[in-house]
C-alpha cells in the first residue's frame, strides 16, 4: 500500500498551518503573489457595521439641525475606527502567520469594534463613550498582544521597534481614559491631543527598524477597504430613496438624487482606482504620509452615503433643515473626497498643469453644485462623471502623442 504524494506547498501563503502554533516571524516584503487573506476581508465587513452606524448617527444629527456637533462626533467614533482598522492592517502585512492564535486575536479586535459600533449611538445622543473606549480597548490591548508575541520571536532593532509598539498602544489606551473622566467641553481638546499621540507611535516605534510591510497587500487592503465603504454608502442611499418613494411616493422628486448620488460613487470607484498606487509607496515615509490620508478618504467616502440619506429625508419633508443644507452634506464630503485622493493618489501620476487641475478644479465645481437647489445632487453627479471622462480623454491623448512617435520610428 503506497501512500499519497504530499502536495507542494502553496508559495503565496505564510509559513505555517491553521493547526499548529508557530513564532510570528516576520514576511517578506519583496514576497510573491501576496494578496488578502479570508480572514482580513471578514474583518473589514465586521469593522463596516461600525461605520454604518456613524453614519446612520451623522445623518441623525444633521437632519436634525445640528450638523456642527454631528460632524464633531462623527470624527472622533471615526478615528477610532479607522485607526484600529490601519493598526492592524500594517501589522498583518509584515507579520501575518495565519496560525490559530493569531486568527484568535483577530477575531478578538472584531468583537471589539463590534461593542464600539454598539455604543455609537450613546456617543452621539448623549456623549457618553464607556462602551466606544471599551470597544476600543479590546481592540487595542489585542492587538499589543500581537506586538509582544512578534518581538518574543524577534531581537535586535526587529525586537525593540515591537516592544515599543506595544508599550505605545498600551499607553494611549490608559490616555482615552479622560473621555470618561474630563468635562464635557474638554473632551474634545483631549481627542486631539491623544489623537496625535497614537498618530506619532509608528513612526517613534519604526525610528531604527522598518517593519516588513507589503506595498502591493497594503495598496489591495486599502482598496478593498475604500470598496466596501462605497459598498456601504450605495447600501444606505438606496434603502432611503426607497423609504422615501414607499412612504411618501416622491419617485418624481427623488430621481435626480437617485442618479447624481449613483455617478458621484461610480466617479468615486474610478477615479480611486485609476492608477496602481503601490509603486509609490517605497519608503516609510511616504507610506505613513499616504496611509494617514486615508483618514478623510475613508470619512468623506461614508459621509457621502449619508449625505445622500440627508438630501432624501429633506426632499421628502422629514429632515427641517434648508434644502441648501441637505445639498452641502453631499457636496462637501464629495469634494472632500475628490481633493484627498488626488493628492494622495493622482497627483503622482499625472503629467502637465491640465492634468493636475481637472480633479482641484472639479472639487470646486462640485462645491459650487451646493446652490443649485434640488438639482444640486444631480449637477454634482453629473460633473464627476464628466471629471472621469476629461481625466481618461487627457490620458489618452498623452499615451498617443508618446507613442505615436515611437510606432513611426519602427
Amino acid at each position: 500500500m503506497t501512500s499519497s504524494p504530499t502536495p507542494p506547498a502553496d508559495p503565496s501563503r505564510p509559513p505555517g498551518s491553521r493547526g499548529a502554533l508557530r513564532r510570528l516571524r516576520a514576511r517578506g516584503r519583496d514576497e510573491a503573489h501576496r494578496t488578502a487573506s479570508p480572514l482580513e476581508l471578514f474583518f473589514d465587513l465586521c469593522f463596516v457595521v461600525a461605520v454604518a452606524q456613524a453614519g446612520i448617527e451623522l445623518v441623525h444629527s444633521v437632519a436634525e439641525g445640528h450638523a456642527g456637533q454631528g460632524i464633531l462626533d462623527y470624527a472622533m467614533v471615526f478615528f477610532a475606527l479607522w485607526w484600529a482598522w490601519m493598526n492592524f492592517t500594517w501589522f498583518a502585512s509584515a507579520y501575518d502567520n495565519d496560525d490559530v492564535l493569531y486568527r484568535v486575536v483577530t477575531l478578538v479586535q472584531i468583537a471589539g469594534v463590534l461593542v464600539l459600533a454598539a455604543g455609537v449611538s450613546r456617543a452621539f445622543e448623549d456623549h457618553e463613550y464607556l462602551v466606544v473606549w471599551l470597544g476600543y480597548a479590546i481592540m487595542r490591548v489585542a492587538v499589543a498582544a500581537q506586538w509582544l508575541r512578534a518581538a518574543r520571536a524577534a531581537g535586535g532593532p526587529e525586537r525593540t521597534t515591537a516592544l515599543r509598539y506595544a508599550g505605545g498602544v498600551l499607553a494611549c489606551q490608559v490616555g482615552w481614559l479622560g473621555l470618561l473622566f474630563l468635562p464635557e467641553g474638554a473632551r474634545p481638546w483631549w481627542f486631539l491631543v491623544m489623537a496625535l499621540l497614537e498618530m506619532c507611535v509608528p513612526p517613534i516605534a519604526e525610528r531604527d527598524h522598518s517593519t516588513s510591510w507589503h506595498p502591493r497587500h497594503i495598496a489591495e487592503r486599502y482598496g478593498l477597504f475604500t470598496i466596501i465603504v462605497l459598498g456601504e454608502t450605495i447600501a444606505a442611499a438606496t434603502i432611503a430613496v426607497k423609504s422615501g418613494i414607499d412612504e411618501n411616493d416622491a419617485l418624481g422628486e427623488l430621481l435626480p438624487i437617485a442618479a447624481g448620488g449613483l455617478l458621484v460613487i461610480f466617479a468615486a470607484w474610478w477615479i480611486y482606482f485609476v492608477v496602481p498606487i503601490h509603486g509609490h509607496l517605497r519608503t516609510n515615509r511616504q507610506a505613513f504620509l499616504w496611509g494617514y490620508g486615508h483618514y478623510l478618504v475613508f470619512a468623506s467616502a461614508a459621509a457621502i452615503g449619508a449625505g445622500l440619506e440627508v438630501a432624501v429625508e429633506q426632499t421628502v419633508g422629514k429632515a427641517h433643515i434648508s434644502t441648501l443644507a441637505a445639498s452641502a452634506a453631499v457636496t462637501l464630503p464629495t469634494a472632500l473626497y475628490l481633493l484627498t485622493v488626488w493628492a494622495l493618489h493622482s497627483r503622482h501620476f499625472k503629467r502637465g498643469i491640465t492634468q493636475q487641475l481637472v480633479l482641484p478644479t472639479t472639487a470646486l465645481l462640485v462645491i459650487c453644485c451646493t446652490f443649485l437647489g434640488h438639482w444640486a445632487v444631480f449637477a454634482a453627479g453629473v460633473v464627476c462623471a464628466l471629471s472621469v471622462a476629461a481625466g481618461e480623454t487627457l490620458a489618452t491623448r498623452l499615451a498617443a502623442r508618446e507613442t505615436g512617435p515611437a510606432t513611426r520610428a519602427g
